[in-house]
């Protein structure tokens, strides 16, 4: 009789395979000392438990077939890439499409402090999980067209390939919510320096993995 086993998943051909790497702790925030900006956007360094992370983020996918290591145009992003790029000898490839939020008025720091102060206005933008609660801010229509803009050119140069890309929670919770049709913020919540997995099949995400952190101190 024959039999049907169970199908081993295995990437189509021409498909793309997309590390999402959260980038390391970045500093503290404080009322006095906000974050520098670069287009608007807060740009803080790495704290030295994200320099930790991204070290051992280097360590865990050091022997991995990478091919190319994307980082967005924010210092955190290239600073947790720099171990892995180091290892293996290559330079990463800047794409601004990639970066974090734009927080409008909450920007450089101040979005970190509502949160941990409960903030009337960061509780509706939780209950309604949309980011332009926040004045200024960039809505989720906006968010997602140019986070596609970025996986597709990402999937267009490296068919075939594993890629890394170093990137934000929010970044990383904007995709895995469009892949799968969940709420908006239901992948909002990535551990720093963690590893999701995503496969770009033309304009289609299959979702592998998400919020792996194995390979990070959790005593950080």
């Amino acid at each position: 009789m024959r039999e049907y086993r169970q199908i081993k998943y295995e990437r189509p051909p021409g498909a793309t395979d997309i590390l999402l790497v959260r980038h390391g702790e970045s500093r503290a925030a404080t009322a006095d000392n906000p974050f520098p900006t670069i287009d608007g956007h807060g740009d803080p360094e790495l704290h030295r438990n994200g320099q930790a992370q991204a070290i051992q983020v280097g360590h865990r996918l050091q022997h991995q077939p990478i091919t190319a290591v994307y980082v967005s145009n924010l210092q955190r992003t290239w600073q947790t890439a720099a171990p892995l790029c180091e290892h293996l000898k290559l330079t990463p490839i800047v794409d601004p499409d990639l970066r974090e939020v734009y927080l409008g008025e909450w920007e450089g720091g101040v979005m970190r402090i509502k949160a941990h102060e409960n903030d009337p206005l960061y509780q509706r933008l939780v209950a309604e999980q949309r980011w332009d609660v926040i004045p200024g801010a960039e809505s989720n229509e906006e968010l997602e067209l140019r986070l596609t803009r970025g996986l597709e050119r990402i999937a267009k140069n490296h068919p075939d390939e594993l890629v890394v890309a170093v990137v934000h929670g929010g970044v990383i919770g904007g995709i895995l919510a469009r892949a799968t049709g969940a709420q908006p913020f239901a992948f909002s919540r990535a551990d720093n320096g963690s590893i999701s997995h995503i496969v770009m099949v033309g304009d289609h995400i299959v979702v592998r993995r998400f919020n792996d952190a194995a390979h990070i101190d959790t005593g950080l």
